[in-house]
């Protein structure tokens, strides 16, 4: 989790480039973000696993409530982020269609887990966070190869 989940792209890009660029860096930025709310989701699905093992995971430490709202923050850190290539010129309107529509998704699953207590929307919230960063970075990649501007 956390860097040494984000550093596959890090990594990747500096190999084929030669350097380190700040697209290299929001593309790790974008995994970081998304690995809390993608975990802590997980854990909340399995906290009796985690306690009766004695690994303090968030749920296990601080409670479930805490965590939703940990994953609700962050979920909207998260969506915050995913618009920075867009901003930074890095992506075009293709992306960034997708990334709202995308996080939009994500804020509906994280806000559903906050206010549910229901057991199994844990595991729905994980679910989607594996097909959100998926398609978000299909996404980037189409985009790269179909770029679509604002209309003049």
């Amino acid at each position: 989790g956390g860097a040494a989940g984000a550093a596959p792209p890090l990594l990747g890009w500096a190999a084929v480039t030669n350097e380190v660029s700040g697209h290299a860096l929001l593309l790790f930025l974008i995994i970081f973000t998304w690995t809390p709310p993608h975990f802590w989701a997980l854990a909340i699905a399995r906290k009796k696993d985690y306690e009766k093992a004695g690994i303090p995971m968030l749920p296990v430490t601080h409670g479930i409530e805490i965590t939703k709202a940990f994953v609700l923050c962050y979920t909207v850190l998260l969506v915050n982020v995913t618009l920075l290539p867009y901003f930074t010129g890095m992506s075009g309107l293709l992306y960034l269609v997708g990334a709202v529509l995308l996080g939009a998704g994500f804020l509906y699953y994280a806000m559903r887990l906050k206010l549910s207590m229901r057991p199994e929307v844990a595991m729905k919230t994980f679910g989607y966070s594996i097909v959100y960063l998926m398609a978000l970075f299909s996404f980037l990649l189409l985009d790269h190869y179909v770029p679509i501007t604002w209309p003049a």
